[in-house]
């Protein structure tokens, strides 16, 4: 009995599979990984069967943006999310590089189709009062409550990240002279003497440390000021004379319960407990005081480039995502207020 010829395989397959044998040896991937490639590219060559094609030279540009507006907007079955359609597309513009690069294909049709933008995801940002209601939860009656209310204004006052906030030490704390500043471009640094209140006269400042070990100077509002100078006069000093040879403060602003430098973690707890005993209920972290700082700066004016500068941002891009937060608040505004709006 003559054994017929096997059927030569499905060209749209036989790539996929020559493309998946290629990135296992090139790149050494895992199972997992080739299967999660195996079923996008699956997706693929499924639209291409369904527009009856049967090569991918036949495959053109305008067929592969088709194929990006089918993830997110399908005729049946659920859109994909940004992020899971942005995956399939990376993979399919890979996938044609390599087919480009084996002279499987006489042009990359992809290498002009993007990958959907993920929607920003807009800070979550306390309103005035609710920032008040939080500030003002703390016991000042204690030496551990002075020392929240001071951190908790601190965040709020500057901005700060969490790691700046727990890592500043006493001199970190400057006043700016304003007799030295008078007409003159050299502004003279005053740092905190020990027993002092830290700012007895000029503008409150602090040093803070960012991302990169880059320092930048940040004002203090006078609530923030005036709540770490209650706290170092009066509670700091306590706090301070804890401290065991084995955990030693090294001169760190925010201290424990035992006179070591608070952690992030503890900070983390100390604003949780504080939102509860303030009555907020939605979901509150470290980073909702330093977006609220910088959306209230913004919707009172604050030009975008100063807030960058406030905020420690590397890339004014970074800073750009409050301008929508503001942009949103308007339209809500408008929509509430204008005659025509609705």
């Amino acid at each position: 009995m003559t054994q017929r010829p096997a059927e030569p395989e499905d060209p749209l397959q036989e790539a996929v599979t020559a493309y998946l044998r290629h990135i296992r040896l090139e790149r050494g991937l895992s199972e997992n990984t080739l299967k999660a490639y195996r079923q996008d590219l699956s997706k693929y060559t499924a639209f291409l069967r369904s527009r009856s094609l049967t090569s991918f030279r036949e495959v053109t540009t305008p067929i592969v943006s088709d194929f990006a507006v089918s993830l997110r907007s399908p005729a049946e079955g659920t859109p994909l999310a940004p992020r899971s359609a942005t995956r399939i597309i990376v993979g399919v513009r890979g996938f044609h590089r390599f087919l480009l690069a084996e002279s499987l294909t006489d042009e990359d049709p992809a290498a002009r189709v993007k990958p959907p933008e993920p929607p920003q995801r807009l800070p979550k940002a306390l309103t005035v009062e609710e920032v008040a209601a939080l500030l003002s939860a703390p016991d000042q009656q204690t030496p551990l409550g002075l020392r929240d209310r001071a951190l908790l204004e601190f965040l709020y006052g500057t901005g700060a990240r969490i790691s700046e906030a727990v890592g500043l030490v006493v001199d970190d704390l400057v006043s700016l002279d304003p007799a030295s500043s008078g007409g003159s471009s050299h502004r003279a640094e005053k740092p905190a003497d020990a027993g002092e209140e830290f700012f007895p006269s000029g503008l409150p400042l602090v040093r803070l440390t960012g991302k990169g070990d880059k320092q930048r100077l940040v004002p203090l509002g006078s609530y923030a000021a005036r709540a770490i100078d209650e706290y170092r006069v009066r509670a700091w000093p306590g706090l301070a004379a804890r401290a065991s040879s084995k955990n030693q403060s090294t001169g760190a602003l925010f201290l424990n319960a035992r006179g070591g430098r608070l952690s992030r973690q503890s900070a983390w707890t100390i604003l949780q407990a504080t939102a509860e005993k303030a009555g907020l209920t939605q979901e509150i972290s470290p980073h909702t005081l330093r977006h609220s700082f910088a959306t209230h700066l913004v919707e009172g004016g604050a030009d975008i480039r100063a807030v960058q500068e406030l905020m420690g941002h590397a890339s004014i891009a970074s800073t750009q995502i409050y301008t929508k937060v503001t942009v949103d608040t308007l339209r809500e505004v408008y929509a509430l207020s204008h005659p025509r709006a609705r």
